[in-house]
């Protein structure tokens, strides 16, 4: 295998290309990257992006806090890099990835386009979504400009866009459909710890109650919820979620799954020959959660890079099945927030460290007899700790045991 090819140049897609050189890969490496920007880490986009804390002044493209790596470190990886590169097709028999000025050629190839944010059915201007280091841009002298914003969606973007704005002094309203923030990935009976968090610093939180229509003349002038009620504001930012950038794969002998994701086995490979999957996009069964996962975490996205960069090399007998513990955390507030493994749904959870009332614990997260995440608030070395708990099949009563806790 000489000629290797990365369709995505975010943190998945670079990462896979620093884990194939790291692995002795002396060939060609072909990074295709849509934006035109230099790889760069997306989670400072919704914190020290929009605060400015820790950042240089001037615009956020270069912008040392937002590096995935050095450029010196780049430049090392003597990578064919190509921005503003979009992928279109692919044809799996020729191993050929179809662009918009061409194809180019691949004897292996590695899928990391990972997702696009989902936007709103509206054409009025101020309503923004925060995916991209443009989006970043284009948002952040609005914050204070207008001094009022409305953000829609309680997930990641959504809460730390929220308090990324109340750390500036803007008056906030977040709206949530569900009943607590973060409900895809948190039990509720945790969640509403997150709610509190909000209204304790001085947010508005209007939950259990989606967006019926975004109102304005050209521009937006308020948000009108599905309860009826309507919120004044000039700013918008919406977090509801992804679109799998997976198109361009309809058609090709790579399966794709219901959500547009790409269905991958337990090595990250895909359903045609040495083409893998890696980040947002890829869906693969996960032995210790009985079931497919699709993560969209940093961690995931570097961790399955380095294993996709190995197996892409060795023979099928020395592939290493992927099979990590879940992890992510969220800034809000000053706090970290951390979860180790799955966090809903669960039918078990209790405090382990600490207390929900001083903002400051470690709680357990189980379901069917089996412990299966761990959630700490400003508690890293603890929560860390139970890593390996969940590295392996830990019954719950064991869980407790090792946290000196009794039923």
């Amino acid at each position: 295998m000489r000629n290797i090819v990365i369709v995505g140049a975010g943190t998945a897609g670079l990462y896979t290309a620093a884990g194939l050189r790291e692995r002795g890969f002396e060939g060609r490496i072909t990074l295709l990257g849509e934006e035109a920007h230099r790889p760069y880490s997306r989670p400072p986009l919704s914190k020290e992006a929009l605060t400015g804390l820790g950042l240089a002044p001037g615009p956020l493209a270069g912008n040392r806090a937002l590096r995935l790596m050095e450029d010196a470190e780049i430049d090392a990886l003597d990578l064919d890099f190509r921005p503003g590169t979009r992928a279109i097709g692919l044809d799996t028999d020729a191993r050929s990835v179809k662009l918009d000025d061409g194809d180019v050629a691949y004897d292996g190839l590695v899928i990391a386009t990972g997702a696009r944010a989902r936007r709103p059915d509206t054409d009025l201007a101020g309503v923004h979504v925060l995916r991209t280091l443009d989006d970043a841009e284009a948002l952040r002298p609005l914050l204070t400009h207008h001094g009022r914003l409305v953000v829609v969606g309680a997930g990641f973007v959504g809460a730390e866009v929220t308090a990324s704005a109340r750390a500036l002094g803007v008056d906030v309203t977040l709206v949530e459909a569900a009943p607590t923030p973060l409900t895809r990935v948190i039990d509720p009976r945790l969640g509403s710890v997150l709610t509190e968090l909000h209204r304790e610093n001085g947010v508005d939180v209007r939950l259990g109650s989606g967006v019926a229509a975004y109102e304005g003349d050209g521009t937006v002038e308020r948000v009108r919820l599905t309860d009826g009620t309507a919120i004044g504001t000039p700013l918008v930012v919406a977090g509801i979620g992804v679109d799998l950038n997976t198109g361009w794969l309809r058609g090709s002998s790579v399966e794709l799954l219901a959500d547009g994701s790409v269905a991958c086995d337990v090595y990250s490979a895909t359903t045609a020959p040495d083409v893998y999957a890696v980040g947002d996009l890829a869906n693969w069964p996960h032995p210790r959660y009985g079931g497919r996962v699709r993560l969209e975490h940093w961690t995931n996205a570097v961790e399955q890079a380095a294993a996709v960069a190995h197996n892409l090399l060795v023979s099928p007998e020395e592939r290493e099945p992927f099979t990590p513990v879940p992890y992510f955390w969220s800034d809000q507030y000053k706090m970290k927030i951390q979860l180790l493994g799955q966090g809903a749904p669960a039918d078990q959870v209790a405090i382990v460290h600490g207390s929900v009332e001083d903002r400051k614990f470690v709680a357990f997260l189980g379901r069917g007899g089996v412990l299966t995440g761990v959630l700490g608030l400003r508690s890293t070395p603890r929560t860390m700790r139970y890593r390996g708990l969940l590295e392996r099949t830990t019954t719950w009563d064991e869980a407790l045991a090792a946290a000196g806790t009794s039923r």
